[in-house]
């Protein structure tokens, strides 16, 4: 929608083909109904790293429409935003429909074609051109210039189910496996069943891939029937998609404001001036109750025993339960339950300053069908308006 509306501003004949039967529905799934827009930080070069190995890619659509741009953009469509924790971008209205609804205006507005319900067959070529697109019902459509800005393979229900990286492939554009991110990881270990729905503020989680440390994140998890979920795990799970099917482990210390021997000192401490508890009752300062009999159990110490007579191997073995929770990564989980997808167009093949193709001099490539995610927060969005607009305004009319 954002190449297509930049396009026709131009001046340029647009043709908006959409495969559902209404535009813009993964809008209204995005930041939970709300619509994270963007972040303030979202095209901060000293922060770019965050967008991973491709970062550098970004430079160019950030520079051309960045944040400020996207949030005048929004404004002049009359949506009023609001900047909430982490630099995280709303509509003042929490309504993801409010976007969607500008866009459909904007399109309007600027006369751009819509086909709604269309299915593509096949992209034909003519050497380093794209001739036409046949459709299903055997109609082609001939055009100076073709965008395709397809999405991932995220929230398939939505219509995104990878169409583009089929075309594309075919085109003889290198695709990058893609893979779900920003997602939620199942474990190995049965018991976090027990810790379905506890969710733990400012908990320190590390990655390690054949029992080498990968990355650290500090922020909120949340346990599931089968795994973990949360910002600070929806946040790694791109890092852990990377590394499988290698062995990969999720340490958990659920008290990273004190190191383990302080912890040590600190329950040996308790335990002098609450001899007579059972040390069930006492883990409930160190841990939520759903939390503490697993943390009993793996450091093997019966929940009715009394703290006066625990001892020296067990205050370590508590110690360690508390600060080396591990659980071994079993899968991400599905597209279906991905806010985006990793992988993708290699962008060695595409011009970050145009987004045109470097195998096709009339096709542009823009959004998640590009090699290019973010962590959550309004960062994969920001690269949508970015990338787009730079496909849009480079068009040749």
């Amino acid at each position: 929608m954002m190449a297509a509306g930049r396009a026709s501003e131009r001046g340029a004949r647009v043709l908006l083909l959409e495969k559902n039967n209404s535009l813009g529905l993964k809008i209204l799934a995005t930041g939970n109904g709300r619509c994270n827009i963007t972040n303030i930080s979202a095209d901060d070069k000293r922060k770019i790293s965050v967008y991973g190995a491709n970062s550098k890619f970004l430079f160019s659509a950030f520079n051309k429409f960045g944040v400020d741009s996207a949030l005048k953009f929004f404004s002049g469509l009359g949506i009023a935003t609001k900047t909430e924790d982490h630099g995280r971008v709303f509509p003042r209205s929490d309504r993801a429909s409010e976007v969607r609804e500008a866009f459909v205006k904007y399109l309007e507005k600027n006369k751009v074609e819509i086909k709604f319900g269309v299915k593509i067959k096949k992209i034909i070529k003519n050497n380093k051109n794209i001739e036409k697109i046949i459709l299903a019902d055997g109609e082609e459509i001939l055009a100076k210039n073709f965008v395709i800005a397809t999405g991932g393979k995220s929230y398939p229900a939505t219509g995104s189910t990878g169409d583009g990286y089929e075309w594309l492939k075919n085109l003889d554009h290198t695709i990058n496996i893609p893979r779900p991110a920003l997602t939620p990881i199942a474990v190995k270990e049965k018991y976090v069943k027990q810790l379905e729905g506890l969710s733990l503020a400012n908990i320190k989680i590390t990655v390690y891939k054949n029992k080498k440390k990968i990355i650290s994140r500090l922020g909120e998890i949340i346990f599931t029937a089968d795994g973990v979920s949360g910002p600070a795990i929806i946040d790694l799970s791109g890092q852990i998609g990377a590394c499988l099917p290698a062995p990969v482990m999720l340490q958990i210390d659920f008290q990273p404001e004190i190191e383990k021997t302080k912890l040590e000192k600190k329950m040996q401490d308790d335990f002098h001036h609450s001899h007579n508890k059972m040390i069930k009752n006492y883990l409930l300062n160190l841990a939520p109750p759903k939390l503490a009999p697993i943390i009993l159990k793996l450091a093997g110490i019966d929940e009715l025993k009394l703290v006066n007579i625990i001892t020296k191997e067990e205050r370590q073995k508590l110690a360690w339960a508390l600060k080396e929770f591990t659980l071994e990564v079993k899968a991400l989980k599905g597209f279906n339950k991905a806010m985006i997808t990793a992988g993708g167009v290699d962008v060695k093949e595409v011009d970050p300053k145009t987004m045109r193709s470097r195998l096709y001099q009339n096709l542009f490539l823009a959004g998640e069908i590009l090699d290019l995610d973010g962590p959550t927060g309004g960062y994969n969005l920001q690269i949508c308006w970015s990338t787009g607009y730079t496909a849009g305004d480079s068009i040749n009319l």
